[in-house]
């Protein structure tokens, strides 16, 4: 799909490039696939809920969520005070995963395996605590 020159000028700045890589960038068609429906995603919200937590060191608890824009930008002023970044490690995952159905038009919460866990095993296993996330996609 054909991108209008104003729209590119708006993510050549957006992404700091120079006219090079913008031809470079322009030249990948998958590219101006994405900016084609970014317009369509900018109102989505991928959440992982916490489902289950067991002695959690960041104090997580069932019902917290992590926000993340269809982009997979982290939306810290939407999330908890405290952000365990072990449990970031398995939801990168599974944001990417709705990232990519979102942007090839696949309703990701139809994603077979939604849930994901910090990697501590928690305290039967030699760990502290354990959290497990779920996903889901909603419009905001």
């Amino acid at each position: 799909m054909q991108i209008d020159d104003r729209k590119m000028k708006i993510v050549q700045r957006h992404l700091g490039y120079t006219d090079a890589e913008m031809t470079k960038f322009k030249a990948d068609p998958r590219n101006t696939d994405v900016l084609a429906i970014s317009a369509s995603l900018t109102h989505k919200l991928i959440i992982l809920e916490v489902v289950e937590s067991h002695g959690c060191n960041s104090k997580h608890k069932i019902g917290d969520r992590f926000y993340f824009d269809a982009f997979g930008n982290l939306l810290t002023e939407r999330c908890p005070k405290k952000v365990c970044g072990y449990s970031l490690n398995a939801a990168m995952m599974m944001v990417f995963a709705a990232n990519e159905m979102l942007f090839a038009g696949i309703d990701p919460n139809q994603i077979r395996f939604k849930r994901a866990g910090c990697f501590d095993v928690g305290l039967e296993c030699g760990g502290w605590g354990r959290i497990v996330l779920e996903l889901r996609v909603e419009e905001e």
